[in-house]
């Protein structure tokens, strides 16, 4: 028998089938590596439960099985068929290990990872998939999905250590949300095409004015800003000497930026102790107790709620969930896009057609090419051409009709939703799943009032004139159905929204 075992895998939940398989690999006093994969993630549903827990189980079923273990854990890569060479080297750099075929059998029931293995000429134990079993025994993550499903067999199946890691954590509703999020995907981001990258850059870029535009409502305390990308808002905050003794705390849904956040944290960017990050999705439950919140803040985040969620109704769920969790006398302050007024209005687009290719009928295949073929594509279309791509690929259908060969009539929410939209080339795929025009301001005081918020008197919709002289109007012009031209509609909002002090 080798002197090590070595068991690579994500080890959310550890089995009763796989405490007897190991002892019988392990009888002659093997020691078994754990190769905690995907190490650096957490809430995602590939990955619901964070690395400290799943070694904190691994040690526990340790010592409930006699089985002496090494736990390391190795950072998610890119996909790479030298993904067992890297484990290795991790396992040598983290405890000195120089695993080699001639002391280490791999035990691994997943045939791609295990013909990586094999390749360097480690044998192989099957695990789960050993062809010598009568029966085949149940995967861990099948077991991890019926925890989710709420099947409470998986008790039967799980090992006593995973029930009592989950169960002394709490994990195990953590677990059951995470993986049954309908908005957040596999590795914790609201769409796979996303280019975070270029969101911490715009974030960065526009912190210092939308902090301008809202310091002055600010109320110090508790202080939450939902949706808090890469921190940035919160680097402002902390610079407030007003605010030295608030508790700031962000709360992050994409894992990318969370990351980013808890990165800036270590690297002493905050100077307030007071500083927190969560990575959580606010809709699925209550994150901050019922009248503790002072102030809370969302930027660029309701549109996505809008988009990704099921439109007004998780929107006012959203709100009235930030409604319990505001203090009395305390605020809500949400900057974002927003719809026209008269949103339904008919109105006639001109779009010009001599800054770019003109290709005769939009392409149906974009989400089959890469990204940066996706980008390249439809930045070389013309702004007219533009528009009927944007047909095929906006998740939010609306029709349109040509009037000659530039100009179109649709309706003037939809206009807007295309020309707020065409710009984005880099995240053409992920943002043509999202729509800005879903609500109108008249819309959101309606819902704020029906949740119980007043709304200050400084809430008002806004157009942002940069948008519209640098981006829009050079290329577009909007005009009635006579062909009067038409002013440019507002494109975002900002709600001052205040919980009642008696309310």
């Amino acid at each position: 028998m080798a002197p090590y075992v070595l068991f690579p895998g994500r080890h959310h939940l550890l089995t009763r089938f796989q405490a007897d398989y190991l002892l019988r690999l392990a009888e002659s006093g093997s020691t078994v590596v754990w190769a905690v994969t995907s190490a650096n993630h957490e809430n995602t549903k590939r990955n619901p439960v964070p690395y400290h827990r799943r070694e904190a189980a691994i040690e526990r079923f340790s010592v409930l099985t006699g089985l002496r273990s090494l736990v390391v854990p190795v950072y998610d890569t890119a996909p790479t068929d030298a993904f067992a060479e890297v484990t290795l080297k991790t396992i040598a750099v983290a405890t000195g290990l120089d695993l080699t075929p001639a002391d280490t059998l791999v035990a691994c029931s997943t045939p791609q990872v295990a013909k990586l293995y094999e390749r360097l000429g480690f044998p192989i134990a099957w695990v789960e998939a050993d062809p010598s079993l009568p029966t085949t025994p149940e995967r861990p993550w099948d077991v991890l999905l019926r925890l989710s499903r709420g099947d409470e067999t998986w008790r039967d199946l799980a090992h006593p250590a995973t029930i009592d890691v989950l169960e002394r954590y709490r994990l195990v509703d953590t677990v059951r949300t995470v993986i049954n999020d309908p908005i957040i995907g596999d590795e914790g981001g609201l769409t796979a095409t996303r280019d975070y990258r270029t969101y911490v850059e715009a974030f960065a870029v526009a912190a210092e004015r939308k902090w301008a535009a809202v310091r002055q409502y600010v109320q110090p305390g508790r202080i939450v800003d939902i949706g808090c990308g890469a921190g940035s808002l919160l680097e402002l905050a902390d610079r407030e000497p007003g605010l030295h003794e608030s508790d700031l705390i962000g709360v992050e849904i994409a894992r990318h930026l969370y990351q980013e956040c808890l990165h800036k944290k270590d690297q002493g960017v905050f100077r307030n102790a007071n500083v927190y990050f969560y990575q959580r999705n606010v809709l699925g439950g209550a994150i901050f107790d019922d009248r503790s919140v002072d102030t809370t803040l969302t930027f660029a985040l309701t549109h996505e709620i809008w988009s990704y969620g099921r439109r007004r109704e998780s929107v006012l769920q959203f709100a009235r969930r930030i409604f319990a969790h505001t203090a009395p006398g305390g605020i809500w302050i949400n900057s974002d896009v927003c719809g026209p007024d008269d949103p339904h209005r008919p109105v006639l687009l001109r779009l010009t057609r001599d800054d770019g290719a003109n290709p005769g009928k939009p392409r149906t295949d974009l989400a089959d090419l890469p990204p940066a073929e996706v980008n390249a594509y439809v930045a070389g279309l013309s702004t007219r051409a533009r528009l009927d791509q944007f047909a095929v690929d906006f998740a939010f259908p609306f029709t349109y009709e040509p009037v000659g060969d530039d100009t179109v009539r649709l309706d003037q929410a939809s206009a807007m939703d295309y020309l707020t939209r065409k710009d984005y080339v880099d995240n053409w795929l992920s943002e043509t799943q999202e729509q800005f025009c879903g609500l109108s301001f008249a819309d959101w005081t309606a819902l704020l009032t029906e949740v119980g918020f007043d709304l200050d008197a400084a809430s008002a919709p806004v157009r942002n004139d940069w948008v519209i002289d640098n981006r829009i109007a050079p290329v577009a012009s909007l005009s009635d159905l006579d062909g009067r031209p038409l002013p440019w509609p507002a494109t975002h909002v900002l709600a001052i929204a205040r919980r009642p002090r008696n309310g």
